[in-house]
């Protein structure tokens, strides 16, 4: 007890001093007060590898952290949002992150390289816009009646040919002078529409057209091409009338360079050459040198609400000329011309014809065919619902002699003639010159249906002339009313049949007592020359 009372006081006093710093520093390792002012570092958290769901410390369970952190001990088994930081700015709570499990889901493929930031799929090209407009005018087209803007129809088809469901816009108002020009495929896009409001004026300079061209617009092995609008395509062809002879050949006259105009050699306003899906309507054709408008080896054709017009003394302007084409539909037209109002040639099938006004003109024709001894076929013709007025001819079916081949399925009904010549002919002997050879073999012609024609005639109310080596068979008369017309510069004749067969399945009037009733004679049997 040698301390006495003040030593053990003072040995009490530092024990009690130890104890009390020891507590200090266990309530500071603690983090009671300080650990709230600061987040954890990222050091801590990677030490940290679990910890209870809505803990700061929690991030996406055992290895399966955000695979777009920068951080190489990042696992992409379980991407998320890499927008998100891992660890909220303040307090212990930060977003509830749903732990992962096992199976739950398809199995995730290994890690893949790191991706760049910014990283984006691919996109395609970007290409042209649909349904883009290409007016003339904008590639340097005046419009002026004088200028020629056949460059500018050229480079705006040019850019058009690239653009599916493009556009070619000829504007109204104005008067676009353009020499021979050819709208071409087999490249250009589908569907393109020429939009055509104002109008086209043909070139006359004889520069222009050479010794002579057999089309002036042409539109070429395209897919889906449209020509619609309330504008005018005038070919201005009495430069070529008035030097025209009107019993030539159409497209074997020579230059004549004696008189320094016009080539005889004449273009068709209007031509479409080994097309499909083609559609014109709305337009109006005047005045063309020679056809208005032509399909030439075309399928899936559509024309409606069309006008042609030229005089009828010019010579040799067909309205609508039809060759090696099929599936074609001409509807609700006004056709007047100096020749066929429809001339249907050989290659043709599938034709429908329906409320068309036709005059005046020379009719609708099929024909003519078998020329130069050729072989011609024609099948499946409906022409029904057309007016024809003061016209040379009404329905017909037109071929020379030395052909072959035959015309079959053909169907003419509801015609309303008024003052036509020669409403109903079949003629297996035609010919457009003085005089033609007399030939042995003909096309044959079979199955013509003539029904509810009627009207008035000037010269003739039927005419049937086929041939002896190759007689029409299977023809049928119904509802035929035909009344004359008299017109002092005409006289009028009886109906006439030349080994013509068939049959009347109602009284006409006039009686058509020609007719033989039947099928001709087992030695008229058409041949595998003549099948088509």
């Amino acid at each position: 007890m040698g301390l006495g009372i003040k030593g053990l006081t003072f040995l009490l006093l530092l024990v009690f001093l130890v104890l009390c710093s020891n507590v200090s520093v266990s309530d500071a390792r603690s983090g009671k007060h300080w650990r709230q002012n600061r987040a954890p570092s990222t050091s801590m958290l990677r030490r940290k590898g679990k910890g209870k769901a809505g803990n700061s410390h929690k991030q996406y369970g055992k290895g399966n952290q955000n695979p777009y952190q920068p951080s190489p001990s990042t696992s992409p088994n379980v991407p998320v949002n890499p927008s998100e930081s891992p660890v909220q700015g303040k307090g212990h709570q930060g977003p509830t992150m749903p732990t992962p499990s096992i199976g739950s889901g398809p199995t995730l493929p290994s890690p893949p390289p790191p991706l760049p930031p910014l990283l984006q799929t691919p996109q395609p090209p970007a290409t042209p816009s649909q349904n883009t407009v290409f007016n003339v005018v904008d590639f340097g087209a005046r419009g002026d009646g004088v200028t020629d803007d056949t460059q500018a129809f050229e480079a705006a088809w040019a850019e058009a040919c690239k653009v599916e469901a493009s556009t070619v816009l000829v504007p109204s108002e104005l008067e676009f002078v353009v020499g021979p020009i050819s709208f071409s495929g087999p490249y250009c896009k589908p569907n393109i529409l020429f939009q055509l409001d104002g109008t086209i004026l043909a070139q006359t300079s004889t520069r222009a057209w050479g010794s002579g061209l057999l089309q002036w617009l042409e539109f070429t092995k395209l897919s889906g091409i449209s020509i619609q609008g309330s504008g005018v395509i005038n070919g201005r062809g009495q430069e070529w009338w008035t030097y025209s002879d009107p019993n030539d050949d159409d497209e074997v006259d020579a230059y004549n360079v004696e008189l320094e105009k016009m080539p005889q050699i004449k273009p068709t306003a209007l031509r479409f050459y080994g097309s499909s899906n083609v559609t014109v309507t709305g337009i109006t054709i005047v005045n063309s040198s020679q056809c208005h408008l032509k399909f030439d080896s075309c399928q899936g054709v559509l024309v409606h609400d069309l006008t042609i017009s030229s005089p009828e003394n010019s010579p040799n302007t067909d309205g609508i000329h039809l060759q090696n084409s099929k599936e074609v539909s001409i509807h609700h037209t006004n056709l007047a011309c100096g020749d066929d109002c429809v001339s249907i040639q050989t290659g043709c099938s599938d034709i429908n014809i329906h409320n068309v006004n036709c005059g005046p003109g020379h009719g609708i024709s099929i024909g003519g065919l078998g020329k130069y001894n050729t072989k011609a076929c024609v099948s499946n013709v409906t022409v029904r619902d057309v007016n024809m007025f003061k016209t040379m001819t009404g329905v017909r079916i037109k071929t020379w002699q030395g052909g072959s081949g035959l015309v079959q399925g053909i169907r003419f009904s509801n015609i309303q003639v008024s003052e036509v010549q020669t409403p109903v002919i079949i003629d297996q002997f035609y010919c457009d010159r003085t005089t033609c050879r007399n030939q042995t073999s003909a096309v044959a012609v079979s199955g013509v249906q003539y029904e509810n024609i009627k009207g008035t005639f000037t010269i003739k109310p039927a005419h049937f002339a086929c041939s002896d080596n190759s007689p029409c068979s299977e023809i049928t008369l119904s509802g035929i009313q035909l009344k004359p017309l008299i017109v002092p510069q005409y006289h009028l004749y009886n109906p006439f049949c030349w080994q013509a067969f068939g049959e009347l399945f109602t009284p006409t009037i006039p009686p058509i007592s020609c007719l033989q009733i039947g099928k001709p004679s087992g030695n008229n049997v058409m041949s595998d020359h003549d099948m088509c």
